[in-house]
């Protein structure tokens, strides 16, 4: 008989391990990959740190969870600036004035808030009724149609007049020459990879990897006297309700001959006729100088039971769905749901910790 059983060895549940284990409660933590880390488990493959599930930059604003990180990994730096692919134009992201510049050939901050300003009034769009609507609303036509247009068509599978106009209820300018594309003042990659920082977070918990929770509870149903299932909430209830839509995710991974394919971490691609959203070149996280390097093309899909969910779709039928689930769990006090899966919400890396460390402070200090 463990405390915990924990269901999913990635970022939230291996932070409520640890602080489990701080606590001196056992722990059985099972994930049905045949690895840790979930999402953000990284793989050395020739030197480079992969991101096997797709990019995934460290950043926060919350200096406390900075300081949680940093007992595990120390980080390098690294800032995310990356770079968009329309056609034949490349453009830096995000939409800041060397974006303004290359697009509309101009220099200062006033000259791209009145061309900006001319085409949102252009639109007549005063209650944007899509997603499109609500884009040129905010940006004008032209970062629309070049930047906007075809890499959310391609990310959601849907046409952007088909899409709620919530889902982009901003898109920032920034009037700087900045290319830095988050606002959060700490930023970086774990120097060794997030794979190692999941390691730290686990030791002293029994892992079991390969192993199916609703496999493995059918004859372990009394294994623990509570569980953390970071699992699909819907799948969990058996879809009574119905399926909870996600996004998903094909990657196309390979190591070529060359030290520098691309020369950035990570370039959009925001031209429709091109099937993949992004190319990620993975030794450029850590300022690497091997002789080849390996490089990640994502091809967003439509996902299916048999597939890895990735992107909770949280239009308005899904959020309706979700919270009857959710009202279905409060009748559940022997489990806590939490994670991007379990909680149907999509998390930033940092907003994960916390999340967990909020879930381990209510259980154990009744905060």
């Amino acid at each position: 008989m463990y405390d915990y059983l924990i269901a999913g060895a990635g970022l939230y549940g291996s932070v409520f391990a640890y602080e489990a284990k701080k606590r001196n409660k056992t722990c059985l933590v099972i994930d049905k990959r045949p690895h840790i880390g979930g999402n953000i488990y990284t793989e050395n493959r020739s030197g480079i740190d992969v991101h096997v599930y797709g990019a995934h930059i460290f950043h926060t604003s919350d200096k406390p969870v900075w300081e949680y990180i940093n007992r595990f990994a120390g980080f390098n730096g690294y800032i995310n600036s990356p770079v968009a692919i329309y056609k034949d134009e490349l453009y830096n992201l995000p939409f800041n004035m060397n974006t303004f510049s290359r697009i509309w050939g101009i220099k200062t901050p006033d000259e791209a808030k009145a061309i900006i300003a001319a085409q949102i009034k252009e639109s007549g769009i005063t209650e944007p009724k899509n997603l499109e609507e609500q884009a040129l609303a905010l940006v004008g036509r032209d970062i629309y149609e070049k930047l906007v247009r075809g890499y959310t068509e391609k990310q959601w599978g849907r046409k952007c007049r088909d899409l709620p106009a919530f889902i982009i209820k901003r898109l920032p300018l920034r009037f700087t020459f900045d290319n830095n594309y988050f606002n959060d003042r700490y930023q970086g990659i774990p120097e060794g990879g997030y794979t190692r920082i999941i390691g730290k977070m686990l030791e002293g918990a029994e892992v079991r990897l390969g192993t199916d929770y609703f496999e493995f509870i059918k004859n372990n149903k009394n294994t623990a006297k509570k569980t953390v299932y970071t699992g699909m909430i819907d799948e969990y209830f058996g879809y009574i309700y119905g399926a909870l839509q996600y996004r998903s995710i094909r990657f196309e991974t390979e190591e070529l001959p060359t030290d520098n394919y691309q020369g950035n971490a990570v370039v959009n691609y925001t031209d429709y006729e091109v099937p993949y959203t992004r190319i990620i070149e993975h030794k450029h996280f850590d300022f690497g100088t091997q002789p080849t390097t390996i490089v990640s093309r994502e091809y967003p899909a439509e996902w299916e039971k048999s597939g890895e969910p990735y992107y909770p779709v949280n239009d308005e039928a899904n959020e309706a769905l979700y919270e009857r689930y959710k009202a279905l769990a409060k009748g559940h006090d022997e489990v806590i749901f939490g994670g991007r899966l379990g909680q149907y919400k999509y998390y930033d890396m940092d907003k994960t910790i916390k999340a967990a460390l909020d879930a381990a402070a209510a259980e154990f200090e009744g905060l």
